[in-house]
């Protein structure tokens, strides 16, 4: 009897030992990555000398629904759950993620958001409020020393392709990415001729998936050349 009171209160304590082991192990876990977005998201903001407050959390949970506008902007706060954080390989798409997050709560502070605009006016905003923060978060990534084709990889990634997008206040996917891609293309050309992603798989799954609007592209800078052309 004996025996198997102290082989219980062995083995209570060892398995209470193994619980607090393993929750010190998630907290050393979460507090490395909450440092590490940190140590990005505010690189971002001195690099480009953003001078609204802007502070980063990390939530273990998983993002089930979109945060409500009310909730994301009055606290200016960029939450980052932990399935969006699993999607990051590397510090160039962390930045992606929060220079585009960032771009957001930036636009905050004007108080563009509220009014009572209709759902066409709305939708319509949205879409052009979306396509400006893009092309933000790639300034912002170039300024803070980041590879911005990493955006285009971050997005590949996580934001799924709906159907269509003509109530939508959202652009589908391959609009987004076509429209980051011509910014770069014109912005930075030095990223695209130096291409640190071009092996990357999820890079050539866009070239892949983009060979339409890539071909529109080409198509576009053709056309100024030669209207630019006529002008000498």
């Amino acid at each position: 009897m004996l025996k198997r009171i102290i082989v219980s209160a062995i083995f209570i304590t060892l398995s209470a030992a193994s619980i607090v082991f393993a929750d010190e192990q998630q907290a050393a876990l979460e507090n490395t990555i909450q440092s590490r977005i940190d140590c990005v998201g505010t690189n971002i903001l001195n690099s480009n000398k953003l001078t609204k407050r802007v502070t980063f959390a990390y939530d273990k949970r998983a993002k089930k629904k979109l945060l409500s506008t009310d909730k994301t902007l009055t606290k200016r706060q960029v939450i980052i759950y932990d399935n969006q954080y699993k999607s990051v390989q590397t510090d160039d798409e962390l930045a992606g993620m929060l220079a585009r997050e960032i771009s957001t709560a930036m636009k905050s502070y004007s108080g563009m958001w509220g009014g009572t605009l209709d759902s066409v006016q709305v939708a319509l905003g949205a879409k052009k409020f979306e396509t400006v923060a893009d092309k933000r978060a790639v300034d912002y990534m170039v300024n803070a020393g980041y590879n911005p084709l990493a955006l285009i990889v971050y997005i590949n990634k996580t934001c799924p392709q709906k159907k269509f997008d003509r109530f939508s206040r959202h652009n589908l996917t391959s609009k987004r990415l076509a429209r980051i891609y011509e910014y770069i293309t014109y912005k930075y050309p030095q990223y695209l001729e130096d291409n640190d992603y071009i092996e990357n798989p999820y890079y050539q799954n866009f070239l892949l998936t983009s060979i339409v609007n890539r071909k529109k592209l080409e198509e576009k800078i053709k056309t100024k050349l030669t209207e630019e052309l006529k002008y000498e």
